[in-house]
């Protein structure tokens, strides 16, 4: 038997000896786990926080201007604002009695003033990303793929719908939202005089969806960065992401 065959026989041997006890003592998951983390906590703290600024720089400016130009929001259907579930019998209704152009000119008129409001959220952004601590950014870099989104809704929330809140109010006013909401709702009680409509406060719908699509593009931004090597635009987002 030549030299060969025996080192591969032996191979297989200590192999058949020692794997079921890799597998089953949970060595191998462990072992697994850490060189995955190896290429993060070889880098230091400056290094893992500049180049995580810079992707939630990129990511952030993108978001925005993807959901502040026109169409942003009406043309995208997953943060599309529809009509409040309040009112979707009267809509329904509205539509059976041919008032279609209505109820669609109400749906328009949210989705713009979502649209204006945006860019409201980029300093808030910034001054988030400036604020952020080794910390913040480590546990950042090693969490999920929307990680840097849920710390930003944790704390640019209230801000940003402090923000947003009075831009939307005025560009509800500008653009007829409550004028359009007032109309479909008195025709609407014309066909059916014995229905009633719950109240509902128009500006916090908006400003609430709004915000609900803004987190949901930055999301899919910061996704992109962290699982797409072609979305790392330079070195240093290639050096901390290529984990």
């Amino acid at each position: 038997m030549g030299k060969i065959t025996i080192y591969k026989l032996s191979l297989v041997f200590l192999l058949i000896l020692i794997l079921p006890q890799i597998v089953f003592s949970g060595e191998l998951t462990d072992i697994y786990k850490k060189l995955q983390a190896s290429s993060v906590s070889s880098l230091d703290d400056k290094t893992i926080t500049s180049g995580l600024k810079e992707a939630l720089s990129l990511g952030t400016a993108k978001a925005v201007g993807l959901v502040s130009v026109e169409n942003g929001y009406l043309r995208n259907e997953a943060i599309k604002i529809l009509l409040p579930e309040k009112i979707q019998v009267m809509t329904e209704v509205m539509r059976a009695a041919g008032f279609d152009k209505e109820v669609d000119a109400f749906i328009l008129s949210m989705n713009r003033a979502a649209e204006k409001a945006a860019p409201k959220a980029k300093p808030i952004f910034i001054a988030a990303i400036k604020d952020m601590s080794f910390q913040d950014a480590r546990d950042i870099l090693n969490g999920g793929n929307t990680a840097a989104t849920e710390y930003f809704h944790g704390k640019t929330s209230t801000k940003l719908s402090a923000a947003f809140k009075p831009v939307i109010s005025s560009s509800m006013n500008k653009a007829g939202v409550t004028k359009s909401y007032k109309t479909l709702k008195s025709k609407y009680l014309s066909i059916l005089p014995d229905s009633t409509t719950e109240s509902i406060d128009l500006d916090h719908y908006v400003t609430t969806k709004a915000l609900d699509g803004l987190f949901h593009t930055l999301g899919q931004e910061e996704a992109k960065i962290r699982t797409n090597p072609k979305a790392r635009t330079t070195e240093i987002l290639k050096k901390v992401f290529s984990k």
